[in-house]
This record gives C-alpha cells, sequence and structure tokens, in this order.
C-alpha cells in the first residue's frame, strides 16, 4: 500500500465529509478508499476516523494527523514541480555499453555530448554479452537474438557482416573465386571474449571441403583487425558498420559477397522502467534517430 494515497484520501474524506465523496474525487470505488484508511490507520497504529451512522468525524488523533498530512502533500507537490521545472533538460549520469568499435562510436558518443552537454556519459566499450539490470547499465547496443523479458528494446537497424580485403592483397594473392580458395590466403579471424571461441564465418552448406578456416592471425578487437585489413595484411570478416566507408573509397572490396555474408539485428536495450528519466529518453531517442538517418 502506497502511504501517500492513503494520506490523501484521508485528507480528502476530511474536506469533503464522506467516502463516497473522497472517492469520486480520487476517480476510485468507495470500498478502495475505505481499504487506503484502514491500512493508513494500521500502518500509523491509531484510528483516524469515527465512522458511525450519523456520520464521520476526526479522532482526536485524526485531527493532529490532518494537519501534518496537508504540510506532507503540499512538500510534496512542490518536490514535483520542481522536477518538472527540470524534467525538459536531460542530466545526470547515464551508464551504457556498446561494442568494441571505438571508431565507429567515438564520432556518436561526440555528437550526443555536444546536444546534451549536461549527462555524464559512463561508456563500456565492449564484445562481452553483459548482465543490463544486474549489472546496472542504463542502455545498451546489443547484436543479434534478445530473450531477456525484462528489457525494452527498440530497433537500430539491421548490420550486415562481409569478408573484406584490400586491393593491394588481392592484388599480391589473387581474389578468392569460392569458399575453397580460403585455404590459401592470409585470414584474419575474431575471438569471442565470453567463451575463448573464434567467431565461424558463415560458409554455405555446399562448402563441406572447408570446416574450419585456420587463421593466421586471431584478436579480439574488431579496429585492430579493421586495421590490417586495410593494410593489406589479409582477410577479414567484418561489420558494414565499419567497413562501408572503406569499400565505397576503394581502400576494401568485398570478398565472396554472393557466397559468404550474414545480417545481423541490432537493438537498443534498457531495463524495462515506467518512469525513464528524461537523460535515458534522450539518449534512446538520439540513438534511433541517429541510425534511421544513416541505415533507413
Amino acid at each position: 500500500m502506497n502511504l501517500v494515497d492513503g494520506i490523501e484520501a484521508f485528507v480528502r474524506i476530511a474536506d469533503l465529509g464522506s467516502f463516497a465523496a473522497a472517492a469520486r474525487e480520487m476517480n476510485i470505488s468507495p470500498s478502495a478508499v475505505s481499504k487506503l484508511i484502514s491500512k493508513t490507520e494500521e500502518e500509523l497504529g491509531t484510528r483516524l476516523l469515527n465512522r458511525n451512522t450519523r456520520g464521520l468525524s476526526l479522532t482526536q488523533e485524526g485531527e493532529m494527523f490532518l494537519e501534518r498530512s496537508r504540510i506532507i502533500l503540499d512538500e510534496l507537490r512542490s518536490a514535483k514541480e520542481e522536477l518538472s521545472l527540470i524534467a525538459g533538460v536531460p542530466r545526470g549520469k547515464l551508464r551504457v555499453s556498446m561494442p568494441n568499435m571505438p571508431s565507429f562510436f567515438s564520432p556518436i558518443i561526440s555528437r550526443f555530448m555536444e546536444r546534451y552537454p549536461a549527462v555524464v556519459l559512463e561508456v563500456d566499450l565492449s564484445d562481452r554479452l553483459v548482465d543490463v539490470v544486474d549489472e546496472g547499465f542504463d542502455a545498451v547496443i546489443r547484436v543479434g537474438q534478445l530473450s531477456d523479458s525484462r528489457l525494452t528494446a527498440r530497433s537500430l537497424g539491421n548490420c550486415a557482416m562481409n569478408l573484406v580485403a584490400s586491393p593491394d592483397y588481392l592484388k599480391r594473392y589473387g581474389t578468392p573465386a569460392s569458399v575453397e580458395d580460403l585455404l590459401s590466403h592470409t585470414c584474419i579471424q575474431y575471438r569471442y571474449p565470453s567463451s575463448g571461441r573464434t567467431e565461424p564465418w558463415p560458409f554455405p552448406d555446399s562448402a563441406s571441403v572447408v570446416q574450419d578456416v585456420i587463421p593466421a592471425l586471431v584478436c579480439n578487437s574488431t579496429d585492430v583487425r579493421l586495421g590490417l585489413a586495410l593494410d593489406g595484411k589479409g582477410i577479414a570478416f567484418m561489420p558494414g558498420l565499419l567497413t562501408e566507408k572503406y569499400i565505397k573509397s576503394g581502400e576494401l572490396h568485398i570478398v565472396l559477397g554472393n557466397s559468404v555474408g550474414q545480417n545481423y539485428e541490432m537493438n537498443l536495450v534498457w531495463p524495462t522502467n515506467k518512469y525513464a528519466p528524461p537523460r535515458l529518453k534522450a539518449f534512446t531517442n538520439f540513438m534511433v534517430n541517429y541510425f534511421t538517418d544513416r541505415y533507413a
């Protein structure tokens, strides 16, 4: 039982003279008002109202508590008004987690900081699967399936993954014409920080000859793998979020685009909370709008 609701019911009964009138004002049933008063009296350990066939009257304790109740409700209203004045200006600390792609997310973070200078971001760049609720994150960007019913999600779109290599590398070692050709190429693979396993490349079922590509290098940093691919050190399986601009500029080429590729849904998730603070609303709207404008 919310004690504030009980106090409000008590004040309305004292002012209006009946349970029925208080119920109409509060838009609840008379029985609900009666329960609020009973629970309030139980919480306070004293009777506040005399109920008899002639009507209602305040007990001596009720008269004393009525004055205090008015002060409590007035203070609560004042506090709400003060908070509403700053509600339009997002402020305070926001703890967020994003995939470990600094070169992609740094400009986005910078733009958010410019727009909302009163919000203090605490950013965790990590590829591990964080527990949003138990680890106390306000919002997390996740790639792949969602299964936690405690979370609210908004889609940021699809993340395409492709094999890429630099023109210099392909000139020196040749462009693979089939999945099997990868066995003779320098492959740069990713290691999952949570399991320690290397990321499997999504070969088609027909490529039965190739079970696992033997990597020339394994790395748990997406940015490092991107740098190595740009530097002509091998073929890497990379997210389009990072490689798109380099493919457009010709610094990278997609390899085996008709055979090897994958799409993941990317989501912004946060703990389900009816009363999300303005800073969280600002962050979620900013991220959704940013991705919609660029990747819709």
